[in-house]
């Protein structure tokens, strides 16, 4: 028996940005700093996309069926939607055309370099954006913890094609085509982003707001999660 959707914090417009906003002004020191970074979209680097040789798509790795999700705190595609992101003046729509939970890292580990760290499962995401002039791919991946998610970003870093994802969500060509990559707590989070001559002048904000939007919304799942 299918079991109610959990409501995500992305659902709801600024409730990401009001919670970073709060802790920023209680936290001291680093941990301040962390936060402040994910409202600094422009923070973080960008990485030149090298594509990788295409080859077969990864399949989808389901669970046992027939069992009950457990109330823990693993990921799944179905608890992404679409995106739909406003803060201030500033508004991201983009529409959810894919998603795939994987049982394993092993479907969309190219180089072993995930399996390194202790990968223990991956989401893959893919949203379309101004009448599919922009495309976006968002690998989401989790460790068993923090140390074990900072080694996988150190392996990462620089390490083009090292992780598969699905060629057929993207654009052929491109203009814009780039790629970040993060880690927030025991996720890394990957997003790829691309877009043609009439997206190209939008691509690069959408990019940096879809990227740290997500990637901020794990400061607080993990804590949700066993509350």
């Amino acid at each position: 028996m299918a079991h109610p959707r959990q409501p995500d914090v992305r659902e709801y417009p600024g409730v990401v940005t009001a919670l970073v906003l709060i802790l920023v002004v209680l936290l001291p020191g680093g941990l301040a700093y962390s936060l402040y970074r994910y409202l600094d979209p422009a923070s973080a680097p960008a990485l030149t996309v090298s594509w990788p040789a295409a080859g077969p798509e990864p399949e989808e790795e389901p669970g046992p069926s027939g069992q009950a999700r457990p109330p823990d705190r693993r990921i799944h595609a179905d608890q992404y939607g679409d995106w739909n992101f406003r803060m201030g003046d500033v508004a991201f729509q983009a529409r959810k055309v894919g998603g795939w939970t994987y049982a394993s890292c092993a479907p969309v580990d190219r180089r072993g370099l995930l399996a390194a760290s202790g990968c223990e499962r991956v989401v893959q995401l893919a949203y379309r954006a101004y009448g599919g002039h922009l495309t976006a791919i968002q690998m989401i991946m989790a460790f068993p913890g923090e140390k074990a998610a900072q080694a996988a970003l150190k392996r990462l870093t620089g390490a083009s094609g090292a992780v598969k994802w699905r060629r057929d969500t993207m654009l052929d060509t491109y203009a814009y085509g780039k790629q970040r990559l993060t880690r927030t707590r025991s996720y890394v989070l990957l997003t790829v982003v691309t877009a043609d001559k009439t997206a190209r002048a939008r691509a690069a904000r959408f990019h940096r707001y879809l990227h740290a939007d997500h990637a901020a919304s794990f400061l607080f799942r993990d804590s949700a999660a066993s509350g």
